[in-house]
């Protein structure tokens, strides 16, 4: 891997945007293929049957959660190890719901595999969006496609006919629902927390945003390397079962929003927080030439909050640095 070690944090060394190898199957290897055959045709049948026919019928908010819990025990997906800040393990009871994302709040999530979307999808029925290192706005998209946006090329920016907006305007026009943001901008190993979109910035006073760091074991059903489909089915039907790490952060508020528009934001005007990065790399050159420091605070607040739920560190490599790592990957022969 010398010559990819451009694509190294220089600080760090982590690599995140090189894939996870999958551990020999051995003798094993007849039962993985048994487990991967039996599974493929249920699971696109579940698939597809949810996607095309059952969420466009009146089966109610329960009912599709059942039918996406279904996509998810197909290939084995039973273990959720989840972990909430401030509240003990296996004591969340009815008054630590406000430590959950409720409609109206933001969840800012860790973008590793194409199983986020459907996780998330499964708990709190949000609504998903897309988000670019180059614009404060978001784009929002269905589930089936920030379930395919996780095989797909980064984007540095948005294409011609996106339809962008900000996350203020889609928690009025769904107040009902939750928003999902993934502020990286596109998918990782899980080895590291790329610069962060300022597209959080765009959130009112009033939203809690809650940092979500989902983690999997087997590593393997991550998809940093785009159009890896086939490896990723293999990977994700032929284990026997695979787990969940889910982190969820104490909610972060926009508190630029209570004062100042964005047009106006002045670097006097402070997020509650103290923790800044060590380096302005970690938020993006091309974002942080028009940021200003308070800014910079409130992205920096959960940036280092993803860092620890996953217990990983933040990264200088963006976007830009992935779309020349997939070049040069998809160019050279690998053995």
């Amino acid at each position: 891997m010398e010559k990819y070690s451009q694509f190294r944090d220089r600080g760090s060394g982590i690599a995140p945007f090189f894939p996870i190898q999958t551990d020999p199957s051995g003798i094993y290897w007849s039962f993985h293929l048994f487990l991967f055959l039996i599974r493929l045709p249920i699971l696109l049948t579940v698939t597809l049957s949810y996607f095309f026919v059952l969420q466009w019928l009146p089966i109610g908010s329960l009912g599709k959660k059942a039918s996406l819990w279904l996509m998810l025990g197909v290939p084995g997906i039973w273990w959720i190890d989840l972990q909430i800040d401030g509240v003990k393990k296996g004591s969340l009871a009815r008054h630590h719901k406000a430590r959950l994302p409720q409609p109206g709040s933001i969840i800012a999530s860790s973008h590793t595999s194409p199983i986020d979307s459907l996780y998330l999808a499964a708990i709190f029925d949000p609504v998903f969006t897309v988000s670019y290192p180059t614009t404060r706005l978001v784009q929002r998209i269905s589930l089936f496609h920030s379930i395919l946006r996780a095989f797909q090329y980064p984007q540095d920016e948005p294409l011609p006919t996106a339809k962008l907006t900000d996350l203020a305007t889609l928690i009025r026009q769904h107040p009902h629902q939750a928003i999902v943001v993934f502020p990286e901008c596109t998918t990782t190993n899980g080895r590291g927390i790329l610069p962060f979109s300022s597209s959080l910035l765009t959130a009112p006073s009033t939203a809690k945003i809650f940092p979500i760091s989902l983690r999997y074991t087997a590593a393997d059903i991550t998809t940093p390397i785009p159009g890896t489909y086939i490896t990723f089915l293999w990977n994700l039907l032929s284990k026997p079962t695979h787990c969940i790490r889910v982190r969820i952060a104490e909610s972060v508020y926009n508190s630029l929003q209570s004062s100042v528009t964005r047009s106006a934001a002045t670097p006097g005007q402070l997020a509650s927080d103290d923790r800044t990065s060590s380096s302005d790399t970690l938020l993006g050159s091309e974002e942080v030439e028009g940021m200003s420091a308070a800014e910079k605070r409130v992205l920096d607040k959960v940036a280092e909050a993803l860092a620890r739920l996953g217990r990983v560190k933040r990264v200088g490599l963006g976007v830009r640095e992935k779309e020349d790592f997939v070049k040069a990957w998809s160019k050279q022969p690998r053995h």
